[in-house]
């Protein structure tokens, strides 16, 4: 008896925490849901500026389904125009990614190349995406071509930093063990630099796709219908606040569902992080 206690306690406890975990995100959800509902009734804004809860889940059915011979919002359902945004999102974001953790290895192993570069990822870091979606809209049209450009730049700098930093961070002592037991120069890099540059550079892809999100409606400015992000900035040109709600919300919901991702595979990639 007294076993199956000491087994049963373990799994009371990892349910309690488990239920504490669900309850503050669900009720803070709640609380600010409450807020909003008090805020729109008590009629300080118009129904324009802060519509109710209930209209903006009206707005979701409605852009979500067919109704009264219109299929969602101009013509694409809500989660079609996610998709299409999502998959400029990888493949944009991707591409900067790739560049910038093969960037960030090259720099943070070799000097003069960190020096040559460092200060135009520097420059192009501290840039927003409108300074130069325009640029990018005269070079390349008004099709994808910008649109998927604007949203590698945008996630490449993060990531070269942050890997950069990591590499040039590696512990000397486990380089030089690695030499004095035969490893070649890319033996170094793979079996000892990588691992230990892993963590930052798993930090900076998770910045880089929240820079990527945070671009998606300037990306989206021209030409962005089908998409979330032109979906949002179309909705905001007639008023239509419900939309754009609905709109913000799903970025920001598949932003959650996205970093839950990274994180997981985070874990499993780089299981010794955070421990002792």
């Amino acid at each position: 008896m007294s076993e199956e206690r000491r087994i049963a306690r373990p799994r009371r406890r990892s349910l309690r925490t488990l239920v504490h975990r669900a309850a503050l995100p669900l009720g803070s959800l709640l609380f600010f849901l409450a807020l909003w509902q008090l805020t729109a009734a008590a009629g300080t804004w118009s129904e324009t500026l802060v519509p109710r809860p209930a209209t903006v889940w009206k707005a979701f059915v409605d852009v979500s389904t067919t109704h009264d011979g219109v299929r969602g919002y101009n013509g694409t359902t809500l989660v079609e125009h996610l998709g299409i945004s999502l998959r400029r999102i990888a493949f944009g974001a991707g591409v900067g990614i790739v560049l910038g953790v093969v960037f960030g290895l090259v720099m943070g192993t070799v000097g003069w190349v960190r020096s040559l570069f460092e200060p135009w990822i520097t420059f192009l870091r501290t840039l927003p995406p409108l300074a130069y979606f325009s640029l990018l809209i005269i070079w390349l049209g008004i099709d994808e071509e910008p649109k998927i450009t604007l949203l590698a730049v945008a996630a490449f700098p993060p990531v070269a930093v942050s890997t950069t930093t990591a590499v040039a961070a590696v512990s000397q002592s486990l380089v030089e063990a690695a030499r004095a037991l035969g490893a070649s120069r890319w033996d170094v890099i793979r079996d000892v630099v990588v691992p230990s540059a892993l963590p930052e550079t798993f930090t900076g892809v998770r910045l880089a796709v929240g820079v990527a999100y945070s671009s998606l409606v300037a990306a989206e400015l021209v030409n962005g219908l089908p998409g979330i992000g032109g979906m949002v900035k179309d909705a905001a040109n007639y008023n239509n606040t419900p939309v754009v709600i609905v709109g913000i919300i799903a970025i920001g919901a598949s932003g959650l569902a996205i970093d839950a991702l990274l994180l997981r595979l985070e874990r499993a990639a780089v299981p010794w992080r955070g421990r002792a």
